[in-house]
């Protein structure tokens, strides 16, 4: 999993300084009413740092075959990212995923097989709930950095 670990990190080190270039009066955009805006996609990746940091700590310890719901839409609009300091939102997104990727650095391979549950029906091996974080990761960055 280090290899993951390696890009996550190179992932939000390129990512960082991309997103402190965008212009503030582009970050709280809605291209619709029920889409998110930039503050908003960022604030989401923070939610998913939040929840997989939990699964993955859980799953090493055999204890994350159930797990609450993410109701993504929700979390995002209780914590009205939009309302947020884009430089704040982009440092704690960096450090997030920098802990992140330390955490999976200490995760032993026999743990890998252990079951994690995504909220997507049958829980999943941890090492699969690590490449779709690294996976959901650069697909929302490239949402944000594309426009």
């Amino acid at each position: 999993m280090n290899a993951v670990s390696d890009k996550i990190r190179k992932a939000v080190q390129s990512a960082k300084p991309k997103l402190l270039m965008i212009a503030s009066d582009k970050v709280s955009v809605k291209a619709a009413p029920a889409s998110w805006s930039k503050k908003e996609i960022l604030g989401h990746l923070i939610d998913s740092a939040s929840f997989n940091h939990q699964r993955f700590v859980r799953a090493a310890q055999n204890l994350a075959k159930e797990f609450p719901l993410y109701d993504q839409n929700k979390y995002v609009e209780v914590q009205r990212y939009n309302e947020s300091d884009w430089i704040s939102l982009v440092e704690l997104f960096y450090q997030y995923n920098m802990h992140i990727a330390y955490v999976i650095e200490c995760l032993k391979e026999d743990v890998m097989d252990n079951l994690c549950s995504t909220g997507k029906g049958v829980p999943a091996a941890l090492s699969s709930v690590i490449e779709d974080y690294l996976w959901h990761l650069n697909h929302h960055l490239d949402k944000i950095l594309e426009q």
